[in-house]
This record gives C-alpha cells, sequence and structure tokens, in this order.
C-alpha cells in the first residue's frame, strides 16, 4: 500500500460491523457500510466517494447503504449473486436478529453487479474483485492493486483465527471449504486482511495458526 493512501475504519451498526473506507487522491471507496450511513457520510466529508461496496448481503454490512449514497451519489456495488436478496436484507435478518430501525435500512437495487475478475479504480489504487462463496452464495473479495497492492478486504469470510460462519441462510460449508483452500494460495502471504469484524491480520499469520485454512480443517462452531 502506498504510504500516500489511507485506510479508515469505522465500527458500526448491532454487531460491531467494520466499514472501512480506503482513500486515494482524494477518492473514496467505502466498503461494508453496514448502519450509519448518513454518519459515515459526514465522516468522509473532505474526500468524494466514489464507490459503496459490500463483501455480501447480510443487513450488517449493508444497512447503511441506502443513506451513504443518498448523501453522497456514489454508486454502489456487491457480488451479483447476492444483489437482489441484499435489498430485502433487514427483513431476512429480522428472525435472526434485531436491527435498529434508526440506524439499518434497506439497500436499493446496486447500481453495479460484481463478478469474478472485476476491478473498481480509486484514485491510483484498484482493486479486483474474486468470489469467495461460503458464509452467502454471492459472498467477495476485494484484492487491492497498484497503488493498494497488500491490502485485502476479506468481509465475513476470514476472521484472526476463524472463518465465516455458514449456518446463515444461503452459507454452504462445503463452498467455503472450497474457498478457504483457494485463498491459501490466491493471497500474497504478506498481505493485510480487513475483516468484517473483529481485528485485522496477516495472510501468513493465518495460514500458520488459523485452523479453517489447515488440511483436514473442521467444521467451524460459528460465533460471527
Amino acid at each position: 500500500m502506498s504510504s500516500e493512501d489511507e485506510i479508515r475504519c469505522m465500527v458500526v451498526g448491532d454487531i460491531q460491523t467494520n466499514c472501512y473506507a480506503y482513500v486515494s487522491d482524494g477518492k473514496c471507496m467505502v466498503v461494508d457500510p453496514g448502519a450509519s450511513g448518513a454518519r459515515i457520510a459526514q465522516a468522509l466529508s473532505d474526500v468524494q466517494v466514489v464507490w459503496v461496496v459490500a463483501t455480501h448481503r447480510h443487513h450488517d454490512h449493508v444497512g447503511g447503504v441506502r443513506a451513504l449514497v443518498e448523501a453522497t451519489d456514489a454508486p454502489w456495488a456487491i457480488g451479483a449473486k447476492d444483489a437482489e436478496e441484499a435489498t430485502k436484507a433487514v427483513e431476512l435478518s429480522s428472525h435472526v436478529f434485531s436491527p435498529s430501525a434508526m440506524e439499518v435500512e434497506d439497500p436499493p437495487a446496486p447500481n453495479r453487479v460484481l463478478v469474478e475478475g472485476d476491478v473498481l479504480e480509486v484514485g491510483n489504487a484498484a482493486f479486483r474483485v474474486y468470489e469467495t462463496p461460503g458464509h452467502t452464495p454471492g459472498g467477495i473479495i476485494l484484492v487491492g492493486e497498484k497503488s493498494a497492492e497488500g491490502v485485502v478486504f476479506v468481509g465475513d469470510t476470514l476472521f484472526a483465527g476463524a472463518c465465516g460462519r455458514t449456518d446463515l441462510y444461503g452459507g454452504s460449508w462445503e463452498q467455503m471449504t472450497r474457498t478457504l483452500e483457494r485463498l491459501s494460495t490466491l493471497i500474497d502471504p504478506d498481505a493485510v486482511l480487513l475483516c468484517g469484524h473483529g481485528v485485522n491480520t496477516v495472510m501468513s499469520h493465518e495460514l500458520k495458526t488459523n485452523p479453517y485454512l489447515q488440511p483436514g480443517a473442521w467444521r467451524p462452531s460459528f460465533g460471527e
């Protein structure tokens, strides 16, 4: 990552989601605005928001999209296989969680649906989309290129010492197993992983210590 770029993090919503803003040359991409979209927009009033992106469709990652895009006029994007049900995220999660009505809204239809290989430009940075089904059918990660090299937004696919739960609607442990096996070789070991919840980590550390990246990994006892 270039020393001229900046990553800001705001923890939002009822499940303490990490909402990130990647800033490069005065432009900004917001990743996973799970709540408080108007407040996120206010915090980013010094930059131009050019993309709002969700790594997957759950309400704690899209609940602030509507207010954020209304405040900034930025286009928003999500993985193609999560696009339709993202617009019903609050309703679909209500039987599991109780999202705050003041902070969380269903997003509008996305301006762009993302598929494997798409690239999003942000100032001097670029992010390549990789499909990572398992936590949801349309989950994605964003791998930094150009001035963002060495940065990966992994959403709820991978955590420090854990992986995303697959016992929610649309989840698949079989798909998650294949995704994690792929990420073990896809992501540069030196890359910083910016996770959807909790602390961030480095891929080399996860390759050594994360039980779900080891051969013969067992089915998780899910938390996040």
